[in-house]
């Protein structure tokens, strides 16, 4: 089989960037996963010091941005944005953004909850507490 020389070396070029395409269109789908995974893991980590929280099913979710509704144990209902920058409170129900609102961001979930809610401060302290008894229980065993 006779094969040119250039016409195997474009050939060859030409998977490589199809190749390079495909695994970039991977990473974009990645970003939007990552996003979900984070703000899934934001929800799992304090949802037993609040009395509701999910990811926004009617807002959507970006490769930079994510939407959860929080409602606190006092019974205030929040919209939290999930950004590169951190959280912050865009609005006060669930499933909105009020473009007027311009909440500082808070680096941490825990950050925002102890700002808004005394409860959560409460409900985190006690958790901690048990985990320290249980560890301490360890211990001395």
């Amino acid at each position: 089989m006779d094969c040119d020389p250039q016409e195997l070396k474009e050939s060859m070029f030409n998977n490589f960037t199809e190749f390079e395409d495909w695994e970039e269109r991977d990473f974009e789908g990645a970003d939007l996963k990552d996003m979900r995974v984070e703000a899934e893991a934001v929800v799992n980590d304090v949802i037993f010091a609040v009395s509701h929280m999910s990811i926004s099913k009617n807002l959507p979710i970006g490769e930079d941005v994510a939407y959860i509704n929080v409602e606190t144990k006092e019974g205030n209902r929040y919209c939290l944005e999930l950004a590169e920058a951190g959280l912050r409170v865009v609005a006060y129900s669930f499933d909105q953004v009020d473009e007027s609102l311009s909440m500082q961001y808070h680096e941490t979930i825990y950050s925002l909850l102890d700002s808004l809610s005394p409860a959560y401060r409460e409900a985190f302290g006690n958790a901690l507490l048990q985990r320290l008894e249980a560890l301490k229980e360890e211990v001395q065993e």
